[in-house]
């Protein structure tokens, strides 16, 4: 094997005789400026070190063992990945267990190519010391690359670990706003929490009430519910323990072991058990499993509920983050760093590559015009995804994906799909239907028999409109129309969220006596819902509504016809007026909105 070494060496190392012959010609007074300052190396240096691994066959030896080890690293490390994500605790803890996974083959890299390196400066002695020291540089290098390699991979995940941690924090605040996730083992929040009344009566109570309720357990769990006008809670909490935020970290962590151990056993919903080890995954991390129930408004997530490798598909398509970038970023500055600290002058060098530079920009120009208007999407937030829009040519749908080279623009109703380059979207006329816009007017017009009274027809609208700012909801219970007081504060629930971040002034229903047509009284009633694709559902229900109200009270819609009226015009008033009394009634109740009252001058 000895007398193989060189032999083996030399197609090993052909690529450094190949450099050493660079930098010899690069020495020659005919050589150009820019080439002798691009680099101070010697190209003595590396034909010393060549002269100094043909004549020690144990050097030759410890370098190819060096190589043949982190082969040897870089074949266990792969088995070792598959290993640890079949693990638990690659599941429980998974920022560990990542960050254990980068550090283990740099470590055993950085610890061989040490090893050998002290070795062969303890074989040499002192001879040859420029050599020694140029072949100590080239493993140092080698040592630097690992580590440069290793800090791009594990400061993403130590930023990841700090994001987490704050959407931590973030939970634990909904969780306290909640009052405890529907999941909780028993009331969780009042282990943690005790309710404090006012010292003050509310005014929305009153003294004697407030003192009433104060007597009983009930007329206690009754204010801790109760919502001022302004939707406010009244009275404050009380920690019964010194750290509640970890109390629920470990409550959670329960959830999770759980929700685990019914994937693992098969007591889940794809009845089955679903393995660790599995690609696409089958089974959430817990920080995976966190995001998914924070997207979900917090309801628990049933095991074995989703496809395997569902969550990677849904974010396979998310917008680069910085973190995606960071990698590439360090290991290229390192790769730099190790160029200036073997003399290549940084400056002289870009000043080589320019022209390089310039030709690949032109024929990369549309590239990187789509890319950096992909920049300015993201940084100005023009629009994202899921945003409804509308372009200059008139096509209304949703984002579906933006990326750096396209933008796919979805048809609401799934019949087609734009495909347009991103560079064109910025300098382009957009109308965005969701941006910063969480009201958006729903519009219903009817029109109604010349024969009704306009006064008891707007009142009827009234309620109807009343009815739908109750009735119309979505599929989690939560009110489609935005309104100052949500419906559930009156039950003494929390707000469904109909009654946030609202910050324009408006009142609703609104109802509007807007012609005289040829057949009908034309009346509109419109109410604000809480983005763009909302209003189609709130519009088809108030049109049930209408139906059902106007056949209750014979508030009639003509047809679209010219009636000629002779002796029947009287029979029908007389049929009106038979529930005139029950309409005043409903007029009297709601009102009629700001349409002009009786005695009131315009």
């Amino acid at each position: 094997f000895p007398r193989r070494a060189p032999f083996v060496l030399g197609a090993v190392n052909a690529p450094v005789r190949f450099l050493g012959k660079l930098l010899y010609i690069s020495d020659v007074k005919t050589a150009a400026v820019a080439e002798e300052d691009l680099t101070q190396i010697s190209a003595g240096e590396f034909e010393g070190v060549w002269s100094l691994l043909l004549s020690s066959e144990s050097m030759q030896v410890a370098l190819i063992v060096m190589v043949i080890g982190i082969i040897g690293i870089m074949a266990g490390y792969r088995k070792f990945s598959f290993w640890v994500t079949s693990r638990r605790f690659y599941y429980r803890r998974p920022h560990i267990s990542r960050f254990l996974r980068r550090a283990a083959l740099p470590f055993f890299a950085i610890a061989l190519i040490t090893t050998v390196n002290v070795y062969i400066q303890a074989g040499l002695g002192g001879e040859g010391a420029l050599a020694q020291d140029t072949l100590a540089k080239i493993l140092n290098t080698f040592n630097i690359l690992v580590i440069g390699y290793t800090l791009a991979h594990l400061i993403p995940i130590m930023l990841n670990k700090v994001e987490k941690r704050v959407l931590e924090e973030a939970d634990f605040d909904a969780w306290f706003e909640m009052r405890g996730f529907a999941d909780d083992d028993g009331d969780l929040f009042h282990k943690l929490y005790r309710w404090v009344p006012p010292a003050v009566a509310p005014p929305d109570l009153g003294e004697e009430r407030f003192a009433e309720l104060l007597k009983t357990g009930e007329g206690m769990r009754f204010m801790e519910e109760f919502r001022t006008a302004k939707g406010s809670p009244i009275g404050s909490y009380e920690k019964l323990e010194k750290n509640p935020f970890e109390t629920w970290k470990s409550s959670e962590r329960a959830k999770y072991q759980k929700y685990y151990d019914a994937c693992i056993t098969g007591n889940n919903q794809a009845g089955r058990k679903l393995r660790p080890d599995a690609r696409p995954t089958e089974i959430y991390p817990i920080d995976v499993w966190r995001e998914e129930k924070r997207v979900a408004g917090y309801e628990p997530i049933v095991s074995g509920s989703r496809p395997p490798g569902y969550a990677q598909k849904k974010r396979k398509d998310a917008p680069m983050s910085v973190r995606r970038v960071l990698p590439t970023a360090i290991f290229a500055a390192t790769i730099l760093g190790i160029a200036w600290w073997w003399g290549v002058d940084l400056f002289v060098l870009a000043t080589a590559t320019g022209g390089f530079s310039i030709g690949l920009g032109l024929a990369l120009q549309e590239t990187m015009q789509n890319y950096f208007a992909y920049i300015m999407i993201r940084k100005d937030k023009i629009f994202n995804e899921g945003d409804r829009v509308q372009l200059e040519s008139g096509y209304n749908g949703n984002v579906h994906k933006i990326t750096p080279r396209v933008t796919y623009i979805m048809d609401a109703l799934y019949e087609s799909v734009a495909v347009i380059p991103t560079r064109q979207l910025v300098n382009a006329q957009i109308i965005n239907y969701t941006k910063e816009n969480r009201v958006v007017p729903a519009v219903v017009k009817v029109g109604v028999s010349y024969l009704n009274n306009p006064r008891q027809v707007a009142a009827i609208l009234q309620k109807v409109g009343m009815r739908a700012l109750k009735e119309i909801r979505d599929s989690r219970g939560r009110h489609i129309i935005r309104q100052r007081r949500c419906p559930y504060l009156d039950e003494n629930r929390a707000s469904c969220g109909c009654d946030k971040d609202l910050h324009v002034d408006f009142s609703q229903p609104v109802v509007r006596f807007d012609n005289f047509g040829d057949s009908a009284l034309d009346f509109t009633l419109w109410v604000y819902v809480r983005d763009y694709g909302s209003q189609f559902k709130v519009e088809t229900d108030i049109r049930v509504m209408i139906y059902e109200e106007f056949e209750k009270y014979d508030i009639r819609i003509p047809w679209p016809i010219t009636t000629l009226y002779r002796s029947d015009e009287k029979q029908e008033r007389e049929e009106i007026a038979r529930r005139d009394a029950e309409r005043q009634k409903v007029q009297d109740r709601y009102g009629i909105g700001d349409i002009l009252s009786d005695g009131e001058q315009p």
